[in-house]
Order: structure tokens, then sequence, then C-alpha cells
């Protein structure tokens, strides 16, 4: 690890043009030292060559090249080959602001107890145009990351700036290609992390029209990425000692009883009945309550995936 270094780990697949816009945002801080590790995941467009071509003009560049294998993975390529104090995630098609390493390597300095920095985190719409307000809860003032972190993953992916003692901890990035990223944060979270906050702008995420896993949440693929790191999200609640009576716990026990009943209907039979139980154990006192008995009772009558069909298109009636 070298004591200051900035490690920026960015996956891409198919991404050349976006990907010289981050690399450009990351080389445009106002910090150093920096270095950039651009993990190409079995690109089969130019992709590949616009990354080595990058890596030649430079120094503070270097590629790695593997088959496909999703994101996560990708991810964690970069973790291995990581040499910095600090590490810094960045989607291939998201930017960072100049300042952004600047007041974060400060604030973490300045604040030893604290080991991941966040600040406001802009969004940019698909006609360019920019929001006022900060995505998610990027603009509040969140002294640790659990339990905030169940009630949502408030922050993108770039907004953080971890210390890399936490990533390496946390150990290996799952082979997910859904909801991978809020694994990872609960995972370290449940070590009970505090946040330094920035008041001022220090990343971009940008909603445009190219595909991403997360818009596609309900195909069956994605559905059993979502049911596996939500099981691991509970289960990383629970060693962190958050208490099934707080109010973000039961929000994320009725974030499990919705996925288990789109997994029901997706006929994922066995993620839906996991999901089931997973929800009705992080209700706590609220286990017995009238919902879970009914729909277990519809279950019985009609079996996980019609009742899961019958509960969706309820939903939609509504």
């Amino acid at each position: 690890m070298q004591p200051g270094l900035v490690t920026t780990i960015i996956p891409v697949f198919n991404r050349a043009g976006m990907l010289r816009e981050a690399v450009a945002s990351v080389l445009s801080q106002t910090y150093r030292p920096i270095e950039i590790i651009v993990v190409d995941d079995g690109s089969t467009d130019d992709t590949s060559s616009v990354a080595d071509a990058l890596a030649r003009q430079h120094d503070e560049l270097t590629v790695i090249h593997q088959e496909n294998t999703g994101v996560g993975l990708a991810r964690e390529s970069g973790r291995l080959a990581a040499r910095g104090e600090f590490i810094q995630h960045l989607d291939s098609d998201d930017l960072l602001y100049p300042r952004k390493f600047e007041v974060q390597v400060a604030g973490l300095r300045a604040h030893p107890e604290c080991g991941a920095s966040y600040g406001w985190t802009r969004g940019r719409m698909s006609d360019g145009t920019l929001r006022e307000r900060p995505e998610g809860r990027t603009g509040e003032l969140i002294e640790t990351m659990f339990p905030a972190m169940l009630q949502s993953r408030w922050w993108h992916t770039m907004t953080p700036l971890y210390r890399a003692r936490l990533i390496h901890e946390a150990g290996s990035w799952l082979p997910l290609k859904n909801e991978e990223d809020w694994e990872y944060d609960a995972r370290i979270a449940r070590a009970g992390v505090r946040l330094h906050a920035c008041a001022e702008w220090v990343a971009e995420v940008r909603h445009h029209h190219d595909s991403r896993l997360s818009e596609n949440g309900l195909a069956p693929e994605i559905l059993r990425d979502r049911a596996f790191a939500h099981a691991l999200i509970l289960s990383h609640a629970e060693d962190a000692g958050i208490d099934a009576r707080a109010p973000e716990m039961q929000h994320f026990a009725r974030e499990l009883f919705l996925l288990s009943r789109q997994c029901g209907a997706a006929g994922l039979v066995t993620a839906s009945m996991m999901l089931f139980g997973l929800a009705r154990r992080a209700s706590g006192p609220l286990a017995g309550r009238a919902q879970f008995r009914v729909y277990s009772a519809a279950t019985r009558l009609l079996g996980w995936t019609l009742a899961g069909k019958v509960s969706g298109l309820w939903d939609r009636l509504r």
C-alpha cells in the first residue's frame, strides 16, 4: 500500500466513448498521487484498443484485460491490483468532479475515526440537463453507513472514497451482476464504519439511454442475484446488531417480502421461499402480522408462482 495514493478502479464493457470521459475526469483531479486501473471485462467493440491507447498516453493508467465475468469480478480484479491508501470506484459511464480527491482525502486525514468520505452527487439526465438537488441522500449528513444503508443504497458507486484497508478487510467481490455494490457496501457497513461528509459536489451520475443491469430488475437472472444479495445484506445488518424494531430494518423487511413475491411470479420458487422466511425474520416482533399469514395461506392454496403473480397484479391495480 502506497501512502497517499488514490486508486480508481473502472470496470468497462463496450463503452469506449464514455470510458475516455470517465478517465479524463480522474486525470483532471487536483489531487496527486493517483493511479487508474481500467478493467476491460471482455469488450467486443473498440473499448479494448481505446483503453490500451489511454494507458500509452498516461503513466498513471493500467489496463487489465479479462474474459467477460460481470462487474463484480471486474472490480475484484481491480482490487487485487490496487496499491493505494484510498480506493475510488467509478463506473465507466459516470464522472468525478476535479476536487473530489482533494476534499475527501483531506476530510479522512482530518477525521481518522472515519472510514469513508462522501459528498453531493449530481444527476445528469439523458437530455443533458442537470438535477438541482443531490441524488439519493448524498446531500444529508449521515454519520454511519448502517442503518441508513438498509433503507436504500442512498449513494452511487462513485460517491464514496474509501480507506483501502476497509476494502481489503471486506474481501472479494462476489460474481454478481446486480446489487453487488449494495451488498459490498453493506459488508463494509457491518464494521460500524463512520462517515465524513463533504458539503460540495463531488461526482456526476449520468442517466442515459444505454442499458444498465438494474433497469431490468425483474428478469429471472437478475432476480436471482438480487435475492442472493438481499439475503447477505440482511446477514450483514444482523452482524452489525441492527435491531429488528429499527425503522430501517422494518423497511428492509418489506423489501424482502416484495422481492419474495417478485421471485415467485418469475418462477424462482426456492428464492421466493427463502426471502419470505427472511422477511418474517427481519420483521422481528411483527413477524406474525396479517399480511404474512394471508400470503402464506395463498402460497399453500395457489403455489408460490401463482401467488406471486396474483400479488403483483393486485399491487398494480391498487
